[in-house]
């Protein structure tokens, strides 16, 4: 015997809720660092800024990737362009869908789409070295057991 329990399957669920709350939670953090930023950009309320980020990450994560599909033709014939203007869309999107939350300009959502995609590298970054350390974590566990 390994000596570890067999995976529940619960506890796949729970994993996926805290995946989701953290990544609602980091688009929270991005989008009011962006609302800090930008003269141009209202969060509004916490209440509809913490709704802006769940609508913004519904929409990252169900429609942005339909439309990359779309666009592939045009994003190979603008060398990536056009997926950028995707991620403006899906801003723009959530400016639209969420009251409170407003984008002027559109300089603003250049500039903001592009801070946008800076500051979920760097969350991407600090979330794989936890993972990799979590990973490393788990392994000298089970080497050790």
């Amino acid at each position: 015997m390994s000596g570890g329990h067999p995976p529940r399957p619960h506890r796949a669920g729970i994993r996926l809720l805290a995946y989701l709350l953290v990544c609602w939670a980091a688009n929270a953090v991005v989008l009011a660092i962006v609302c800090w930023i930008f003269d141009d950009i209202q969060a509004g309320t916490n209440a509809q800024l913490l709704t802006a980020a769940a609508v913004f990450g519904v929409l990252n994560t169900i429609v942005k990737p339909i439309l990359r599909l779309f666009t592939f033709p045009l994003a190979v014939f603008t060398l990536g362009l056009a997926w950028f203007a995707v991620s403006m869309l899906m801003l723009w999107l959530t400016s639209v869908l969420v009251s409170g939350f407003d984008v002027n300009g559109f300089w603003t959502y250049v500039w903001a789409t592009i801070v946008i995609w800076l500051l979920n590298v760097a969350v991407d970054l600090v979330m794989w070295r936890g993972r990799a350390a979590a990973a490393g974590a788990g392994q000298s566990v089970a080497l050790s057991g």
